[in-house]
C-alpha cells in the first residue's frame, strides 16, 4: 500500500478523448476507440470496443469479444490474465480481480511506485450464479460507476423477483410470459435463477439471445434446456407457448415477432424497473427489479470497504454519489467519460433487436 513518497494517481492516470490512460504503462482501460494497448474490464460493447492492437482481459471476456466483434476485431494480439495473476508493463503491475457484473468481468488493479488504483468497470455486489463475486481491493483511488447512485434505488433480492415471475406464470397459464433482458449477462443470470427456483422446463429464447447463451455453456455455465421460439405453422399464426417463459432482447415486444406468442405478459428485468413511470412507458405489465449494477447502499458499502481517500466516478448519477462521499470524508471526482452506459440496458439505452 502507499507510502508518503508514492505519486498521486492523478499524476499518472488521466482522462483522454480515447478514455482512461495509464501514462507510465502506456495503455488504456476500456478505451472508447481503437488504441495500441487496451485493458478491458468486461464484454459489454460500451467497454469492449473493436480493433485494438493488443488486448489484455480475462479469458472469458476475450471469448465474449470474439463472439460479439468477430475473431479479427477483438484485438490483433490477445492476452488472457487469470484472477490473481499479475503482469508488469513498463513498471506498472496489473492484476484483474472479479467485478461480479457478468461472466469474465474484472476490476483492473494497477500499481506504480507504491500507488494503487482500482478501476472497477461495471460491478454488482449481489450473488450471481453465472460469474465470480466482486472482491473489494483497498486502494488509493477507486474508480466507480454510479448507474444507480440515488437513495431511491434499493434492489430487492433477485430470488424474490423470480418468485413473482413464477407466481404470474401459475396465475396465467393461458398466456406466454415474455421477459425483456440484455443479451449478455442478464439473460443467462435470469435463466440460472429460474433453474435454482425449480423451473426445469425448457426456456424459450429469441434468436438474438441464442449465441451468447451457447457461449456461456461452452465456458462452463450450465443453463439447462434452451429452445428457440418456434415459428407459427402458418403465416399470420400465433398463440404459441402459453404457460411458458420466453426471453427476448428489450424492444422485441414492439416488433411483429411478438405475434407468435399467446397473449404475452410483457415483463422486463432491469434495475430501472424500480421507476414505475419507466415501466409504464415501456408497456411493462410485470416489472422485475433485477440489476447487474450496485444499488445506492452497495455503492456506499463498496466505498467503505476499499477505504480509498479518493473516488473517481465514470458515469451515472455522479453528483449524488460525490455529495454522499464528501459527507463521509471521501473526496469525489467526476471523470465524465463519454460513451459509458450507451449500450447497456441498465443505462436505459434502446437496444437494437436482432432478427429472430
Amino acid at each position: 500500500m502507499p507510502n508518503g513518497h508514492a505519486p498521486h494517481p492523478a499524476t499518472w492516470l488521466r482522462v483522454t478523448p480515447q478514455g482512461l490512460y495509464c501514462e507510465p504503462g502506456d495503455f488504456f482501460v476500456d478505451p472508447l476507440r481503437a488504441v495500441p494497448h487496451a485493458v478491458i474490464t468486461h464484454g459489454h460493447s460500451d467497454h469492449a470496443r473493436p480493433d485494438h492492437g493488443a488486448v489484455l482481459a480475462t479469458a472469458e471476456t476475450l471469448a465474449i469479444m470474439r463472439a460479439r466483434l468477430g475473431e479479427g476485431r477483438a484485438g490483433a494480439r490477445q492476452q488472457a490474465l487469470a484472477p490473481g495473476e499479475a503482469v508488469t508493463r513498463n513498471g506498472v503491475a496489473i492484476r484483474l480481480v472479479p467485478a461480479g457484473h457478468v461472466l469474465g468481468s474484472a476490476q483492473v488493479v494497477m500499481e506504480w511506485r507504491g500507488s494503487r488504483v482500482v478501476v472497477s468497470g461495471d460491478y454488482k455486489r449481489r450473488r450471481d450464479p453465472t460469474c465470480a463475486p466482486f472482491e473489494p481491493v483497498p486502494c488509493d483511488v477507486f474508480v466507480t460507476e454510479a448507474t444507480f447512485a440515488l437513495p431511491v434505488f434499493h434492489h430487492p433480492p433477485a430470488a424474490a423477483e423470480v418468485a413473482r415471475l413464477l407466481e404470474s406464470v401459475r396465475l396465467f397459464p393461458d398466456r406466454a410470459h415474455l421477459v425483456g433482458v440484455y443479451a449478455l449477462g442478464k439473460c443467462q443470470r435470469l435463466i440460472r435463477l429460474l433453474r435454482e427456483a425449480g423451473w426445469d422446463r425448457p426456456i424459450f429464447l429469441h434468436g438474438g439471445l441464442m449465441a451468447l447463451s451457447a457461449l456461456y455453456e461452452e465456458l462452463g455455465v450450465q443453463l439447462g434446456e434452451l429452445l428457440p421460439v418456434p415459428a407459427p405453422a402458418r403465416r399470420g399464426g400465433g398463440g404459441l407457448l402459453a404457460g411458458e417463459i420466453v426471453l427476448a432482447p428489450s424492444g422485441a415486444e414492439a416488433t411483429p415477432w411478438v405475434r407468435r406468442l399467446a397473449e404475452p405478459v410483457v415483463c422486463a428485468a432491469s434495475g430501472w424497473m424500480r421507476v414505475r413511470q419507466r415501466a409504464k412507458a415501456k408497456g411493462v405489465e410485470l416489472p422485475l427489479i433485477v440489476s447487474d449494477h450496485a444499488d445506492w447502499d452497495e455503492l456506499l458499502q463498496t466505498a467503505e470497504e476499499v477505504a480509498a481517500p479518493e473516488i473517481w466516478v465514470t458515469h451515472g448519477r455522479e453528483d449524488a454519489l460525490i455529495h454522499a462521499l464528501a459527507a463521509r470524508g471521501v473526496r469525489g471526482r467526476a471523470l465524465h467519460l463519454v460513451g459509458r452506459g450507451e449500450e447497456d440496458e441498465e443505462a436505459g439505452a434502446s437496444e437494437a433487436v436482432p432478427a429472430p
